[in-house]
């Protein structure tokens, strides 16, 4: 089964303030129950999204109804650290990102995000800066992350080259982003190999 080539995301988007954005706070512990991955979409930033104590809604910019079309997060350095869960990215999908820029990116969170075909580019703070203005000022900005020309646009004219590992890149744009669907579409390739070795 042929995997979809991502060449370029559009949509618009939200900025998430603050450094060092962990897991834990993308998708608390003890949201990480369920069998699959399915439903972690409401639980996203759910300890930063609601009060603790009172359970009512707090001013994060999840909340702010001005972006519950947003399909890219814009945040800042070291998106993603801490513990490797892979229900972190799986949770940002679910809730409907389809991309996610920001300064840099734990490699566990940016390997895991890549293998659910859902591109994390790196700007520079003040790039970033310029497309939260944007985006706050008018929530109906687009922002285009061309994948095959290394550049993220936005419809006010803005437009930045960003950083991605290669590997990464190529294989979201050639269509090879899932390596279990890469196996599973050479299993007979694996079959023959595996018959000329000796110690299989």
């Amino acid at each position: 089964m042929a995997l979809e080539k991502v060449t370029s995301v559009t949509g618009r988007a939200v900025f998430v303030p603050g450094a060092d954005i962990d897991t834990d706070r993308i998708i608390p512990a003890r949201f990480m129950k369920c069998v699959t991955f399915d439903g972690l979409g409401e639980f996203a930033f759910y300890d930063v999204r609601f009060d603790p104590n009172t359970g009512e809604k707090t001013n994060h910019p999840l909340n702010d109804s001005r972006f519950d079309d947003a399909t890219i997060l814009l945040a800042g350095v070291n998106f993603g650290c801490g513990s490797s869960r892979e229900h972190a990215p799986q949770s940002l999908s679910k809730y409907g990102f389809k991309a996610v820029v920001a300064e840099s990116f734990a490699e566990i969170f940016f390997g895991n995000s890549t293998g659910l075909a859902m591109p994390c580019v790196s700007l520079t703070a003040a790039e970033i800066d310029q497309l939260r203005q944007a985006v706050e000022a008018d929530p109906a900005v687009e922002i285009t992350i061309d994948m095959v020309n290394k550049r993220v646009r936005s419809s006010t004219g803005l437009d930045f080259g960003f950083n991605m590992p290669e590997s990464a890149r190529d294989a979201l744009v050639a269509g090879r982003w899932d390596p279990i669907q890469e196996l599973l579409d050479r299993e007979s390739q694996i079959a023959t190999l595996a018959k000329g070795l000796n110690y299989v």
